[in-house]
């Protein structure tokens, strides 16, 4: 987990994490096929802004009477964050018109260009994402969200702000984040 400076490698961490949303991804291609291509990028704002309450409910309650905890919320933003920038590009259909290597080739490009620009972020930023508390991961993606309707409602036109695509960006990186403490801490224990 660690470099020769003992600092963690984030690098290898972001891709060890989006490894692991890429299976669960995978699982859920065999499942459903790409039966997102319906989703207009409106209501995957919308499914996005479901899990970012959810996770916040469970840091604010402490306690979650479904069996799925933070994790998977994190996971599920990831995955919706990256579905999300897909249909941006090409737009959402009335039918599952791609199959499941193209939703795969499709995911690993999103997940590469989310990639390249965390290591531009944490550069500029020193890292600094890992000083802050989980909670605020929580808070800087339903800020995102909430940029993100008011963009749509705009139909995706901005003065002087990022588009859509890079809040949706953000999301998941700060969404990746969440899941790197979680797998530090559960390494720790």
């Amino acid at each position: 987990m660690c470099n020769t400076n003992n600092k963690p490698d984030t690098n290898r961490q972001f891709e060890e994490v989006i490894g692991t949303c890429r299976a669960l991804y995978v699982k859920k291609l065999q499942d459903y096929g790409a039966s997102w291509r319906i989703m207009r990028p409106e209501s995957l704002t919308d499914q996005i802004f479901i899990k970012a309450k959810r996770i916040r409910s469970i840091e604010t309650k402490g306690v979650a009477l479904i069996d799925e905890g933070i994790r998977s919320e994190l996971i599920g933003i990831v995955n919706y964050g990256i579905i999300a920038l897909i249909q941006l590009e090409h737009g959402y259909s009335d039918t599952v018109d791609q199959d499941a290597d193209w939703a795969l080739n499709e995911y690993d490009k999103y997940s590469a260009a989310v990639l390249e620009l965390m290591k531009k972020k944490n550069h500029d930023y020193d890292e600094a994402w890992r000083g802050m508390r989980t909670t605020s991961y929580t808070d800087l993606i339903l800020t995102k969200i909430n940029r993100t309707k008011e963009i749509e409602s705009h139909q995706g036109k901005t003065v002087v702000s990022e588009g859509i695509d890079a809040n949706y960006m953000d999301m998941i990186n700060y969404a990746v984040f969440g899941l790197i403490k979680i797998m530090e801490q559960s390494q720790k224990d």
